[in-house]
C-alpha cells in the first residue's frame, strides 16, 4: 500500500503554468549575477496529460474564407469537391469560426497539419493538400490566410496581422492551445523536373537537381524497409530527403520552426521521425527547448509499438513522446475488427507499458489521415462510442480525428487515403460522440488518476473489460462491452462504500466494501465512475518522475533532500512516490518554503523490515522556480545499502 504524503494540502485546483512572459521578465532583471537565466532554464516542459488534441486536415474542414481558395494557381482547386486530390477550401479563418463548436465538445488542444507554403503543382494527381510538401519553412500556405495577406513569417512578426495570428489569439483566449505540424526529413517530390527546391523565405537556398552545398542525400529510393541505414538515408516516396549532417540545413529548419513558436505555437507534432538518426533529434528537440521550455513535442514513428525496440529507444531517448501506434492498432483489432481476443489485445499493449519511460505522455488514437478511420472498418456508432470511452479513460493523452463526432467516413476503396479525409459536413453537438467526448474530457481535467495515473485491470473477457485508475486517493473505474448485454456477479472497483453516478449515463449504482454486485452491462455499454481526492496546492509544483527501478510489493521510492519539503535529509521524511508502472515511479511535491532556491536531492527506497536503500550517486541539483510546474526526469542510480 502506497504511504501517502504529509497532510500539508488543499483541495483547491493549483495554478500549475508560468506563463512564458513572466519567466522572461525574471531573465530580464535577476536578482543577481548567480540565478541569471535559472527560472527560465528550470521551468521546464508544459503539461500535457489534461489535454484533449483534435486534428484537423485544414483543406477538409472549413472554408471560412472562399477569396482565398483558388490560392496561386486555380487548376489545383475543385470547388466542386469531387476531385480527392486537389484543394477544396478548408482555412484558417474557417477553424477559427468553430472554435467555440469544438471548445464547447471539450477540446483543449487543436493540431493542424503544415500550414507551410507548398509546392504548387500535382504529383501522381495529387495537389499538397496534405501539408507535407514544403517548399518553404518560413511562409504560410496563401490559401490558409487571407488573399491580400503577407505569407511572409519574417515580415509579419512585429505585426502580427494575419488570420494566422488571429487563430492564435482566439485560441489562447479559449485557454486552448495550438499543435503545430512539423516535417524535417523532406521537402519536395519531383514536378515537372523541380524537385527539392527549397526557400528561405522567399530566397532559394537549395535545389536536389542543383545539390552544390549537399542540403540533400541522394541515394534513391528505400528499397529494404528492414535496412535502418536505407530507412534513414534514402527517399520516402520520392521526396527531396534533407542531410542532416548538413549544419547550414539544421541552422535553417531549427531557425524556422522557432519562427512559430515566437508567433504563439504551443506544441509540436513531428512527421516522419523514423526517417531521420536520433542524434538529429536530440539536438532539435534540444534546440527546442532551449528557446521554449514550455513546448510539448510528440512524433510520428509510423506502426511504433512496444515490440519495436528502435521505436522505443526513440520515445525514450529523442526528447520526444510519441504517437501510441501500438494501443491504436490493438483498438482497432478488438473493437473494429472483431479479433478474437478482443479485449485482451488491448490489455497486452497496458502491460508493456513498463518498456517506456514516458507512458502516461504517449498520444493515443484511434485512426488518422493515414489509415482508413474507424468506422469504415466498423460502421457501428455504438461500437465507436467504446472506443472513445477506452482512449478518454487510459494513459496517455487522446486524439480525436476530425469528423469523429460526427460520424463522418467515406467507405470508398475501404476507406484508404485520400478518401479518409472527407470534407466536414455537419457540426451537430448532441451527437452521442460528442457529448462522449464533452464529458469525459471534463473529466480528464478534474480527475488526476486518468491524466497521470496507473492503471489496473480488475476484470477481462475478450467482451468485457473493466480497469480503475488510480493516483494518490482519486480513482475512476470503467467497465466497457463489445458484446451483448451481460451482467457481471461481482467487481472490484476500490471505490468508497455508497451511492456512484455514472459519469455518462447518470444512473446509480451501489458500492459495497469496494465492490459492485450484479453489475448489469448493456450491449456495447460503458460504466465511468470517477472519485476525486483532494489536489496537490503549491507556490511551485515540481512533478517527480523516476524510471528504471525495480521495487517488490511492500517497498516504496522515496525522494529526500535538503529542504523542509523533501525531509531535510531525514530519509524517515523523505516524500514518497507513487506506482505507475514497473519502469515509473511519480509524484507531485509542493515546494512554498523552498520555491525559487536552489536544492539537491536524490531517491531512496523505503522497504518493509529492512533498512532504506539509496541510490550511489551524489545528489542531484536543481534551481526551484519561484512559482508554475517543473519536472524531473530522472533514472535510479544503483542503490547501496544505509
Amino acid at each position: 500500500m502506497v504511504q501517502t504524503p504529509p497532510s500539508q494540502f488543499s483541495p483547491e485546483q493549483y495554478k500549475v503554468e508560468s506563463s512564458t512572459a513572466e519567466v522572461e521578465a525574471l531573465i530580464e532583471t535577476p536578482p543577481s549575477d548567480t540565478e541569471l537565466n535559472l527560472e527560465f532554464l528550470y521551468t521546464r516542459d508544459i503539461e500535457f496529460r489534461q489535454e484533449t488534441i483534435y486534428f484537423i486536415v485544414v483543406d477538409r474542414f472549413h472554408d471560412g474564407d472562399p477569396e482565398n481558395s483558388e490560392g496561386i494557381n486555380p487548376e489545383l482547386y475543385d470547388p466542386t469537391g469531387q476531385d480527392w486530390g486537389k484543394y477544396w477550401g478548408g482555412d484558417l479563418q474557417g477553424v477559427i469560426e468553430k472554435l467555440d463548436y469544438l471548445k464547447n465538445m471539450g477540446v483543449t488542444a487543436i493540431w493542424l497539419t503544415p500550414l507551410f507554403e507548398q509546392v504548387e503543382e500535382l504529383f501522381v494527381g495529387n495537389a499538397a493538400i496534405h501539408g507535407y510538401w514544403t517548399k518553404d519553412f518560413k511562409r504560410i500556405n496563401p490559401r490558409y490566410i487571407g488573399k491580400d495577406e503577407n505569407p511572409s513569417l519574417n515580415e509579419t512578426q512585429e505585426t502580427r496581422n494575419t488570420t494566422f495570428d488571429r487563430l492564435i489569439d482566439e485560441l489562447h483566449k479559449r485557454n486552448m492551445k495550438l499543435v503545430l505540424d512539423i516535417v524535417c526529413n523532406h521537402s519536395t517530390p519531383d514536378t515537372s523536373g523541380s524537385k527539392g527546391e527549397l526557400y528561405d523565405d522567399g530566397v532559394k537556398i537549395a535545389d536536389f537537381n542543383d545539390d552544390v552545398n549537399n542540403w540533400y542525400h541522394h541515394y534513391g529510393e528505400v528499397q529494404n524497409w528492414e535496412d535502418e541505414w536505407q530507412v534513414q538515408n534514402c527517399e520516402l516516396a520520392g521526396l527531396a530527403t534533407f542531410n542532416e549532417n548538413n549544419s547550414e540545413y539544421r541552422d535553417y529548419i531549427k531557425s524556422a520552426i522557432k519562427q512559430w513558436l515566437d508567433r504563439g505555437v504551443d506544441a509540436l507534432r513531428v512527421d516522419t521521425v523514423k526517417h531521420m538518426p536520433i542524434w538529429f533529434w536530440q539536438e532539435f528537440t534540444g534546440d527546442m527547448y532551449n528557446h521554449r521550455p514550455d513546448v510539448f513535442i510528440f512524433g510520428e514513428w509510423i506502426y511504433s509499438g512496444p515490440n519495436d525496440d528502435r521505436s522505443l529507444e526513440f520515445a525514450n531517448n529523442s526528447g520526444m513522446t510519441i504517437l501510441d501506434f501500438g494501443l491504436c492498432v490493438a483498438i482497432r483489432a478488438a473493437l473494429a475488427q472483431g479479433s478474437e481476443n478482443g479485449f485482451q489485445t488491448i490489455q497486452y499493449i497496458f502491460d508493456e507499458d513498463y518498456r517506456y519511460n514516458g507512458a502516461t505522455e504517449l498520444i493515443t488514437f484511434i485512426d488518422n489521415h493515414d489509415m482508413p478511420r474507424f468506422q469504415s472498418l466498423n460502421p457501428d456508432p455504438a461500437m465507436l462510442k467504446v472506443a472513445i470511452a477506452l482512449i478518454m479513460t487510459s494513459r496517455g493523452i487522446p486524439c480525436i480525428y476530425y469528423g469523429t463526432e460526427q460520424y463522418l467516413h467515406n467507405d470508398t476503396n475501404g476507406g484508404n487515403d485520400p478518401y479518409n479525409r472527407p470534407m466536414m459536413e455537419k457540426w451537430d453537438n448532441d451527437t452521442e460522440i460528442y457529448r462522449y467526448i464533452r464529458l469525459l474530457s471534463g473529466l480528464r481535467r478534474l480527475n488526476p488518476a486518468i491524466s497521470m495515473g496507473s492503471h489496473w485491470q480488475k476484470y477481462i473477457t475478450p467482451d468485457v473489460y473493466c480497469y480503475i485508475r488510480r493516483y494518490r486517493d482519486s480513482l475512476c473505474f470503467v467497465a466497457l462491452n463489445r458484446g451483448g448485454e451481460v451482467t457481471l456477479p461481482e467487481i472490484e472497483t476500490e471505490l468508497p462504500d455508497g451511492e456512484h453516478t455514472c459519469v455518462i449515463s447518470r444512473n446509480k449504482y451501489e458500492v459495497k466494501d469496494g465492490k459492485i454486485y450484479d453489475l448489469h452491462l448493456e450491449e456495447r455499454g460503458v460504466i465511468v465512475f470517477s472519485h476525486v481526492g483532494e489536489r496537490i496546492k503549491g507556490q511551485t509544483i515540481i512533478r517527480v518522475q523516476l524510471n528504471g527501478v525495480q521495487t517488490q510489493p511492500g517497498e516504496i521510492i522515496v525522494v529526500t533532500g535538503d529542504c523542509p519539503e523533501l525531509g531535510n535529509w531525514d530519509i524517515s521524511k523523505a516524500y514518497p512516490l507513487e506506482y505507475i508502472n514497473t519502469n515509473t515511479w511519480f509524484a507531485e511535491i509542493p515546494f512554498d518554503e523552498s520555491a525559487g532556491k536552489l536544492i539537491s536531492y536524490k531517491y531512496a527506497m523505503w522497504r518493509e523490515g529492512r533498512s532504506p536503500l539509496r541510490e550511489n550517486t551524489t545528489p542531484r541539483r536543481w534551481v526551484v522556480a519561484k512559482e508554475g510546474t517543473v519536472k524531473w526526469r530522472d533514472t535510479w542510480a544503483t542503490g547501496r545499502e544505509s
